[in-house]
């Protein structure tokens, strides 16, 4: 799955790039239970605007793409914080206490290409809070003052538009955690 977007996080307002996240998973019945396993996320640093900052999106350990008529999936993320002086460490969320998103759907999913198939569709997830910066050190109440962090549910967004490519790995496939 591929996704770009846009992401208002406290004072951060902006579109995320042309590469924003791919995720990969993998889906389907093993030993006669459906199963889902994560395979990895990888995303590009995006420019804060108006300041010498970068956030990138980074996986904190959870998700669920299976759907329901509630939302369309759910995903744990931090955003890990560049910059002059900014320790490597440093982050809105962790994986301890990451920001948890609930995924509704905002586009139907249409189907972009029938070989291989892919499918794209759009989500998003305005309810969530964002917690103060955390791994920052003394830098880190100067971000939240800058960033507006902690920021309250309701004042933060991120909208998806998604690509998802589908492979088969046939019925007698394993998958292992």
């Amino acid at each position: 799955m591929t996704a770009v977007g846009h992401l208002t996080l406290g004072r951060i307002d902006q579109s995320l790039g042309r590469a924003a996240m791919a995720i990969t998973f993998a889906e389907g019945a093993v030993n006669g239970e459906f199963r889902q396993v994560f395979g990895g996320m990888t995303a590009v640093p995006v420019r804060v605007r108006g300041t010498s900052l970068a956030i990138m999106p980074r996986y904190a350990g959870y998700f669920d793409f299976q759907s329901n008529d509630e939302r369309r999936g759910e995903l744990d993320l931090t955003f890990r914080l560049s910059g002059p002086a900014v320790p490597s460490g440093c982050s809105i969320g962790t994986d301890a206490d990451p920001i948890r998103l609930v995924l509704k759907e905002t586009e139907a999913s249409t189907v972009v290409s029938q070989e291989p198939l892919i499918v794209a569709f759009g989500v998003a997830d305005n309810r969530f809070a964002a917690p103060g910066t955390s791994g920052c050190g003394r830098l880190g109440p100067v971000l939240d003052r800058v960033l507006r962090l902690p920021s309250p549910a309701g004042g933060n967004s991120l909208g998806l538009d998604a690509r998802v490519s589908f492979r088969s790995y046939g019925s007698t496939a394993e998958i292992s955690r």
